[in-house]
């Protein structure tokens, strides 16, 4: 929260698409008696001049870093915020929520238009689910995506459904039916439906909500996706770096992804595990760090390609390009461990509780494990996989190269260790005297 709380509490009133005649006459009095009235053009319009008096004041683009701007340009006066809908379902009340306090809002909400598109469809909302592309990359639906589930995608605008139809037609859902529901709740309200494998429609109203019932094509190359961490090796590319999709499962079980975490996948390689800890929930997060730009540049769009285009990633080699980031809940190190100092930085970095897991393949990296495992406890194991392949006419197993994984949660200090530990300069030596090579390839491939 940056802004002080203003002294009279800031009114936020969501309208529809039906605006004056469609509020509540508690929402009609909070804009009647505003002396700022601050919405985008749209909202402003669909009020009327003679009961609206105030001043009229359009957001800017971009909106949220104007948010504490304006609250304080107008601090003191009645102001009104207009929002789409229910302004607490994607909408500004969020942001004005962090800027001011919610103790400093009164919120008129109004049915959002996903209520609206339940009720036109006959869909439970509870079992709805809702995916927003507004100032947001269409990508992010791929995660949604799964054979007999019903989707409702908040569009950007008119070509939103275009957009949308090409990925599902790219992602194996061309036979998924669409509908667009348009201006909801208004008296020009619409509807149109269609296949996204023979979408074709022309640019309809901006005001549109696009609802998808999926269906994948069982004749795609494209692989099917579960739920759960352990995705096939084909739906990524890459070029041979790829934690494999078995110890990548284990992997992801050791890292125990919770919603709203903040993940470190440093020596990224193909961008699986960042890619796998975001599908866990949406609101989780991750930052692949990468030093070969080539292959960050494949990591930007596997996450794209596997619906979790908001992953960040980070050009450079560990531990210098750690430098600035957020504070991480877990980390994972997949290559590049006996790099000086970058275990430290690794643990330095996380907080009581955090979870460190660390994969490696070579002697030299599993002597370094080792220690620290002596050192700070855990879960050492090693990870052994075989495939059945063809041996002439007959079939026998292929051993891939054992990954040993060690998992470790941070304690909290101990009373003797708070105030002035050394053990992190110790622990600095120490990782320098056992990082004789180091790894710049990621060292876990399976």
């Amino acid at each position: 929260m940056s802004s002080a709380p203003p002294s009279t509490p800031v009114s936020v009133v969501g309208l529809g698409a039906d605006g004056w005649a469609g509020l509540t006459s508690a929402a009609r009095s909070a804009l009647t008696g505003a002396e700022v009235l601050i919405g985008g053009p749209r909202q402003l319009d669909l009020l009327p001049t003679a009961e609206c008096a105030g001043e009229r004041v359009a957001w800017p683009s971009p909106l949220r870093p104007a948010v504490p701007k304006l609250m304080a340009e107008h601090a003191g006066r009645r102001i009104a915020v207009l929002a789409s809908g229910d302004p607490m379902f994607y909408g500004i009340g969020r942001a004005l929520a962090q800027e001011l306090g919610p103790d400093a809002l009164r919120v008129h909400p109004h049915p959002s238009s996903v209520s609206y598109a339940c009720a036109r469809l006959g869909w439970p909302v509870e079992d709805t689910e809702v995916v927003t592309v507004v100032g947001r990359p269409v990508a992010r639906l791929a995660a949604a995506l799964y054979e007999g589930r019903r989707v409702l995608v908040l569009s950007a605008g008119a070509a939103s459904p275009g957009e949308i139809a090409a990925l599902l037609r790219e992602r194996g859902f061309g036979p998924s039916r669409m509908r667009v529901l348009e201006q909801l709740g208004s008296e020009r309200e619409d509807t149109y439906e269609g296949r996204a494998d023979g979408w074709d429609r022309a640019l309809g109203d901006p005001l549109n909500v696009v609802a998808v019932d999926c269906r994948r094509d069982p004749r795609t190359a494209v692989p099917r996706l579960g739920a759960t961490p352990g995705l096939p090796d084909g739906a990524y590319e890459h070029d041979g770096q790829l934690t494999k999709r078995h110890v990548r499962a284990a992997t992801l079980c050791a890292l125990a992804p919770a919603p709203g975490e903040l993940l470190w996948d440093i020596g990224g390689g193909s961008g699986s595990i960042g890619i796998e800890w975001m599908r866990t929930h949406p609101s989780c997060r991750a930052v692949a760090v990468e030093r070969v730009p080539e292959r960050a540049a494949r990591i930007t769009r596997n996450a794209a390609a596997l619906g979790v285009p908001g992953l960040r990633v980070v050009t450079g080699a560990a531990p210098a390009a750690l430098d600035g980031l957020p504070a991480p809940d877990a980390v994972f190190i997949g290559g590049g461990l006996t790099a000086p100092g970058l275990l430290d930085a690794a643990w330095a970095a996380l907080a009581p509780g955090g979870r460190l897991v660390v994969n490696t393949v070579t002697l030299e990296s599993e002597a370094v494990l080792a220690e620290r495992y002596r050192r700070h406890g855990g879960d050492l194991v090693k990870l052994a996989v075989a495939h059945a392949v063809p041996v002439g006419g007959f079939t026998g197993w292929r051993q891939a190269m054992p990954v040993t994984q060690w998992s470790v949660t941070k304690p909290p200090p101990r009373p003797e260790d708070v105030g002035g530990a050394t053990a992190g300069a110790t622990e600095n030596t120490e990782n320098a005297e056992n990082a004789a090579t180091t790894e710049n390839a990621k060292d876990q491939t399976t």
